[in-house]
This record gives C-alpha cells, structure tokens and sequence, in this order.
C-alpha cells in the first residue's frame, strides 16, 4: 500500500506558510513504513529541530481503479479517519531552498500518523466533516472539509490519472490552519465530528 497526500488544499493554510493557492492539486507520497499505528508513540527525529504537527481527514481506498472519473470516486473508499502528516519543517525549507525534493521532511519513519478508522455511511457526507485537532488538551486545529479547495472525489479522480489506486491505500487530504511545532512530551488528540479518532504521544 501507499499513502497519497495532498499538499495546500486549503487557503488559509497556504496562505499562513506563504505560499500560492494552488489551481491543482499538489501531490506527494509517503512509503508504508512512514504509518504510525494508533496507540504508537512518535519518537522526536534526531535529523531536525522543528517537528510540526499536520492534522488531515483520511480516507481508506475499498476498491482498485485507475483513470477514474470523479462521479464515482466515491465508491473507492469506505473508511475514514483523522491523521498526522508529520512534518520536518527546518528540513523541509532547506530543501525548497534548494530546489530539491522533501521527502526527506515528510516521509520518514512514523510521519503519517493514523488515527482509528470509522466506517462511512449512506448518511456520511465527506463534504460536510468537522474535526479538531488538541495539543495537551489545547485546541490547536479546526477544520471542516467544506473548505477544502479540492473535494475528496476530486482529489482520488486526479491522483489516478498519474498512479493506480490499489485496496489498503490512504489518502491525506490536507490540512487547515494552525500547523506548529511539538516537543517530546506532547499529547495529540485528534476528534471527528466530535468524536476522539486520534491519539499520538511524542517521546
């Protein structure tokens, strides 16, 4: 399995790391060594010194497809949950600064934070989910997927343009404003529609 993500997909976050709004959407990839299984702890990365939260609805794909039309996106996954896309930031800018790719900064061991998948429903309306991120027991995130720039079906439509979706696979679709840095010692608590999907501990 693989763990597509999508980077920018919503304004105010784009805007809060000064960067453009994207026309499309921004993909990149993280291995399934990069999955932190919930009830895991995250242990800090020697490699940086500005670990940052990303929290991000997550789908689960049911179904393998590609070249697939966004009408019916939706048939490819049935699962969702809330994530993490840890995120090296030092390293990450130095790479950018360079012109130089980064997965260095976001694909490493145990970046991809998975919370408990809930199971989506004929009265489940993926356009219409509230979720909230805590940094002990702080609210720190709060994003509702209506503001996302590209929609879910969307997002699954156009990755499989460049890569076959296969069962297993995730889909990080980005994340709202208030990313920041976490420190060894830190609780995450992840909640969807109000319920509690996430919990990391960094160490």
């Amino acid at each position: 399995m693989k763990i597509i993500c999508v980077g920018r997909n919503y304004a105010d976050h784009a805007k809060e790391l000064k960067n453009d709004v994207p026309t499309v959407p921004i993909i990149f990839m993280k291995p399934k060594g990069a999955i932190l299984l919930p009830e895991k702890p995250l242990y800090y990365p020697e490699f940086t010194d500005d670990l940052q939260y990303e929290c991000e609805v997550v789908v689960r794909i049911c179904k393998n497809g590609k070249f697939i039309q966004e009408k019916f996106a939706n048939k490819y996954y049935n699962e969702v949950t809330l994530g993490i896309d840890f995120t090296a930031r030092d390293v990450q800018r130095e790479q950018q600064k360079q012109g130089l790719p980064w997965e260095i900064a976001k694909a490493f061991d145990g970046s991809a934070a998975v919370g408990n998948f809930v199971p989506i429903t004929v009265e489940t309306d993926v356009r219409n989910l509230a979720f909230q991120l805590k940094l002990n027991d702080q609210t720190v995130q709060d994003g509702h997927t209506r503001h996302m720039i590209f929609s879910i079906d969307h997002v699954i439509a156009y990755a499989s343009r460049f890569f076959t979706i296969n069962i297993g696979d995730l889909i990080f679709t980005g994340t709202p404003a208030g990313v920041g840095p976490v420190n060894a010692g830190d609780k995450l608590e992840g909640y969807l529609q109000g319920n509690r999907v996430l919990d990391v501990e960094v160490k």
